[in-house]
């Protein structure tokens, strides 16, 4: 039987569809489990992005584990490109530098690990009203708005094509 003192949270039975979910860069990002219900042991968030939307190269500050459910994309990890479709896994140590384009609308999970950040995209998106990507960009996006906000979480926004 497991020490009780260790548990530091309670069990998190969540639902499709439950916890809140926002766009962001022509993408739905849905939260399906907080660093608040982890104990801030992780982030699980899951990804609908359509063809063109995928993000500006990034470096996190945690471990991310990708899963591909459907769709396919071109990753682009500290160099090195590789083709994903479903069933795919991908683990983003922290500190690497990572984009993806999607080529056919992408659903994926990703996993952060530690938690943390759900509050990077609750904070950077904007609250979907409904369960699925938004209409595409007219114009784009704040680059310096999202650079602000991503510096708060440990995320390093760089220069497109880098």
């Amino acid at each position: 039987m497991p020490d009780q003192a260790v548990i530091k949270t309670k069990p998190v039975v969540h639902a499709r569809g439950e916890g809140s979910a926002y766009w962001m860069l022509g993408g739905l990002y849905e939260e399906r489990l907080t660093a608040a219900e982890t104990g801030g042991e992780l982030t699980l968030m899951e990804f609908t992005i359509p063809v063109g939307m995928g993000p500006p190269p990034h470096i996190h500050a945690q471990d991310e584990v990708v899963y591909i459910l459907e769709g396919t994309a071109n990753y682009h990890l500290d160099g090195t490109a590789t083709t994903v479709g479903p069933g795919s896994v991908i683990f983003i140590p922290k500190g690497a530098k990572e984009t993806f384009e999607p080529t056919t609308t992408l659903r994926m999970l990703s996993m952060y690990l530690p938690g943390g950040a759900d509050r990077f995209f609750a904070e950077a998106g904007e609250p979907a009203p409904r369960r699925e990507p938004p209409p595409a960009p007219t114009s784009p996006p704040d680059v310096e708005r999202l650079t602000a906000i991503a510096s708060k979480y440990g995320l390093q926004l760089l220069p497109p094509g880098s």
